[in-house]
């Protein structure tokens, strides 16, 4: 491959960043600035100019759909088959160091991932096992206690034993959980890091100098979403060579909540030493007014890395925003832009209406339903996540692994077969008392017969087909294993009992995942560490990885809702920021935790970044949380915006829609954000938006709307009985309530 074309196309920046000297490197890479483009870039530069092989080359994502969406740029840049190379999750690399070192790592042969609903049904039972009362003590409060500690590489003989009694059930659960999980041969997603990184650093030090010798360079992308274990993992492997390429955003590091240390981008040149800084920003995506509103925003945190994004684009459309007076009006006139942009010959799906918290969708569901305009909220179900494919994948882990514990409570009543509580409380007790799987305990039981004869029968018949799905697939296809499994299961005829649409979507979902089997099948090629798995052990743990995705973007035309979490990565022409308002975003509990603020700004700074066209902003001068009306001021945000790049919205030249004055953001005297009013001339009381009044007929209801001055006025009101009303005021006869 000629060099010059890696970096035809370039701009000098992201050329820079390509074909810098092998050490290490943090590239800052702005919202929209070409940054996977730079990664693949730089590993077909590597391979080319510094004979670096590309099986030498570690690639670290934070998601399966970005790794493959890597993998694809680079066969099609250097015409290489990127199966053997090592470009992946986090998680998905140390399970494959693991699965060629088990051993080494004191794990069982077939060790299995669980999932997070495995993790918590696994929790469950050791809550009754211990007696806890699941009111005072929930499984998810551990099973989020048991991650966190993972996640800062502890484990329960690392954590200080206090005589608060709330630590210590804590740690007889991280305790009970962690024999559980040996003697099951399971692992949850934070034990494959953890247990990598005590395998290379603890257990075998030659093994550690062998994968630091073999991985000449480490890309890693999003590097500002590193938590503790995974920047301890990256610094072990690097060691001291320099060999490291950071790529991240300072700016967009907005998962504090979930672990990740904006430390870990700010103080890298620290631990890695010689470190130059390049960065990208020049960007690809949004307009100069969106990116000047952006970078206005983002320059009143302390302690950022410093950039500023631009454009050689146009100028294009201010940035728009509204004054809702609740938030059902916010929502109706979300709708109706959208609809605008339909009209116009737009889709749906370019459209996104983006909101700090998953309350605020309620409101905004009601309005596109009421106006038939189809939507989707972002980070539904996934695919591995429907219940349908969690069951019939639980009866594959059991075929092939008997030793599996979750996999077997999951399923062996499911679809009903007769056994009880009672019964699999007796298989509990039995594996308890022998320290074995259920699987073993359960055919101890049917052996000593320790059940009545019908419990009994109905445990026999339950192992014999387990035993059967096994037999009957042996030499088969996956996909024919998968088939074979769900039709023997009695899976369909169970989900067939759920009838309608429900029933149909689950009985396709299974056909789906007999179709992933195949794909699977096609694609997979066992790497020299997979020699000792077998395919259908391969297809688990891929499903069991993919589980801990984000759902793709859906291609149906339909408007997008999402969490500004959810909205990371993505990008669309029209974006809508809702609810813009202090107490709401900020979040109100941002002002308790020292960084939050920030945290806070720079989640906004993403959500400005997300709009490529137009980008509205809106808040509601009164909205109803938390079942009451609260009166929040609109955001700083909105303030920090300079006011040449913000058009006030109105929607009607006859009445007065508020004035929003970012100079008076703190609602001194002077301030403009003042409610529409009306009034007749004869002195009676003036009405204002949002105000509750009475109806002589219609009884209680609120203000919405008005147009015109004096007795012919007219005025809209929302009747709690009688729904919505137009009234002539000078006829109407409202109160103020």
């Amino acid at each position: 491959m000629d060099v010059t074309a890696i970096i035809d196309g370039l701009n000098d920046a992201q050329r820079s960043a390509v074909t810098a000297p092998v050490q290490n490197l943090l590239i800052l890479a702005g919202a929209g600035s070409g940054k996977t483009r730079v990664l693949v870039h730089r590993i077909a530069w590597l391979v080319q100019t510094e004979n670096i092989s590309p099986y030498s080359i570690m690639a670290v994502t934070f998601t399966n759909k970005a790794a493959r969406e890597m993998r694809g740029r680079i066969e099609t840049l250097l015409g290489v088959n990127p199966n053997g190379m090592w470009v992946g999750t986090f998680h998905g690399l140390a399970h494959r160091i693991l699965r060629a070192h088990w051993r080494d790592a004191g794990l069982n042969e077939n060790f299995q991932i669980m999932d997070s609903e495995d993790q918590l049904r696994l929790i469950k039972r050791l809550c009754k096992e211990m007696s806890l009362d699941d009111t005072r003590w929930p499984a998810r409060q551990f099973q989020w206690f048991i991650n966190a500690q993972k996640d800062e590489g502890l484990r329960s003989r690392h954590l200080e034993r206090t005589a608060d009694p709330h630590d210590i059930t804590m740690i007889r659960m991280y305790e009970a959980y962690e024999e559980a999980c040996d003697r099951g041969g399971m692992i949850d997603f934070g034990e494959l890091l953890l247990c990598c990184l005590e395998l290379l650093r603890d257990r075998n030090p030659s093994l550690l100098q062998h994968y630091q010798q073999r991985f000449r360079y480490l890309l890693v992308d999003e590097f500002q979403d590193t938590n503790a274990i995974q920047y301890a993992w990256l610094r072990l492997l690097c060691g001291n060579d320099r060999k490291l390429m950071a790529v991240g955003d300072d700016d967009q590091s907005i998962y504090g909540w979930r672990g990740a240390r904006i430390e870990n981008i700010q103080n890298l040149p620290e631990h890695f030493p010689g470190a130059d800084t390049i960065r990208l920003e020049q960007n690809y995506r949004s307009t100069q007014t969106i990116l000047k509103a952006a970078n206005a925003v983002i320059e009143n945190n302390r302690g950022r890395l410093g950039k500023e994004l631009w454009t050689d684009g146009k100028d294009g459309e201010k940035i728009s925003l509204y004054a809702a007076f609740n938030e059902q009006d916010e929502a109706r006139f979300i709708v109706g832009q959208i609809q605008k942009w339909v009209d116009e010959g737009n889709l749906r799906s370019e459209s996104a209406i983006l909101y700090r918290s998953n309350a605020q969708s309620r409101v905004l569901e009601e309005a596109l339903i009421r106006s038939g305009m189809p939507y989707k909220i972002y980070g539904g179900h996934r695919f591995y996540d429907r219940l349908e494919i969690k069951n019939a994948l639980a009866y594959l882990r059991l075929v092939s692994n008997r030793e599996d514990d979750t996999a077997m409570e999951r399923i062996i009543n499911v679809p009903t077969r007769g056994i009880g509580t009672r019964t699999i409380e007796i298989v509990r007790e039995q594996a308890r008392a022998e320290n074995v799987s259920m699987w073993r305990a359960a055919n101890e039981v049917v052996e000593y017969k320790k059940l009545p004869s019908r419990a009994l029968t109905a445990l026999q018949l339950f192992l014999d087909l387990i035993n059967q799905i096994d037999t009957d697939s042996m030499g088969t296809e996956l996909h024919e294993q998968t088939d074979h499994a769900i039709q023997l299961s009695g899976l369909i005829d169970h989900h067939k009992k759920e009838k309608g649409e429900k029933a149909q979507s689950r009985l396709e979902n299974l056909e789906e995942l007999i179709n992933a089997a195949k794909q699977f099948s096609g694609q997979w090629v066992a790497s020299p560490e997979e020699e000792n798995v077998n395919e259908l052990s391969a297809f688990l743990d891929q499903a069991a990885l993919d589980a801990g995705d984000a759902q793709a973007a859906d291609h149906q035309d339909s408007v997008q809702l999402m969490t500004l979490h959810s909205a990371k990565g993505l990008e669309f022409p029209m974006v809508f920021l809702g609810g813009v308002e202090e107490g709401l975003f900020p979040h109100k509990m941002s002002a308790d935790e020292p960084g939050r603020m920030e945290e806070e700004r720079r989640l906004c700074y993403v959500g400005i970044t997300r709009a490529m066209q137009k980008l509205f902003l809106t808040y509601a001068e009164s909205r109803r949380m938390h079942g009451q009306e609260t009166f929040n001021r609109p955001s700083r945000f909105i303030q920090e915006i300079p006011s040449e790049l913000i058009e006030e919205v109105r929607l009607n030249a006859s009445v007065s829609r508020p004035m929003t004055s970012r100079n008076d953001y703190n609602n001194s005297s002077n301030s403009k954000f003042s409610p529409n009013s009306v009034q007749m001339d004869d002195g009676t009381p003036k009405l204002y938006i949002g105000q509750q009044v009475r109806h002589q007929s219609f009884g209680e209801g609120i203000v919405l709307n008005c147009e015109g001055t004096g007795p012919k006025a007219r005025i809209q009101v929302n009747f709690e009985n009688v729904g919505m009303k137009w009234l002539v005021l000078g006829f109407a006869k409202l109160e103020p309530v």
